[in-house]
């Protein structure tokens, strides 16, 4: 029995070594030697502080400032551990709403955001600015989102209309090679070059 035993017992440890400890510790190493932002978390700092990740939305609603997508993320209510409440862009809570387009609650929550949105634009609302993300987490919006704030942003921080729209162009990610993907801006980006262009009072 031993003898049977003793193979299947080396293979165990074995593959245990070579997948368990060896091929993480040679990836995390490549990782930080080749990709080393990436690697860890894509992280943004400001002034030796870390604020953000590019990869990670986050809830901006001052009006000096450009909002991203609406996020689904909820957590339990504190007050009432039977209930959630929305805590938009909470990480660890990465999900989406599970509402289809024949539930009332999203229709009334779409209609709800399109109708505030248009009370300061006669454009039409981009369907990003309402529509939230299958993670929840959408660090970007399309140049259509972005654009659609461009007069509010300028309003409130008495900035030029097209000086704001320069800023959206420099913060405009167009297609991998001309072809992968959708252009989009990083909202966090977008509003780190907004106060670097004049610091929000």
């Amino acid at each position: 029995m031993l003898r049977q035993l003793r193979p299947a017992i080396m293979m165990m440890v074995l593959l245990t070594v070579i997948t368990g400890i060896i091929y993480p510790f040679a990836i995390t190493g490549i990782g930080q030697a080749v990709f080393p932002t990436q690697a860890n978390g894509s992280l943004i700092d400001k002034d030796g502080k870390v604020i953000g990740s590019s990869l990670i939305g986050q809830n901006f609603t001052g009006e000096k400032y450009f909002r991203g997508r609406p996020s689904a993320t909820t957590d339990t209510d504190p007050n009432d551990s039977t209930k959630t409440i929305s805590v938009p862009y909470k990480a660890d809570a990465s999900t989406g709403s599970n509402l289809g387009p024949t539930s009332k609650a999203l229709m009334d929550r779409v209609k709800g955001d399109v109708d505030t949105l248009k009370a300061g634009s006669d454009q039409p609302v981009p369907v990003d600015l309402v529509t939230t993300s299958g993670s929840g987490l959408d660090p970007d919006i399309t140049p259509a989102g972005a654009e659609f704030q461009v007069t509010r942003v300028a309003k409130a921080r008495g900035m030029s209309p097209d000086a704001v729209r320069r800023l959206v162009a420099q913060a405009t990610e167009r297609r991998t090679f001309g072809v992968l993907g959708e252009a989009h801006v990083n909202v966090l980006a977008l509003n780190l070059a907004l106060d670097a262009a004049q610091p929000a009072k």
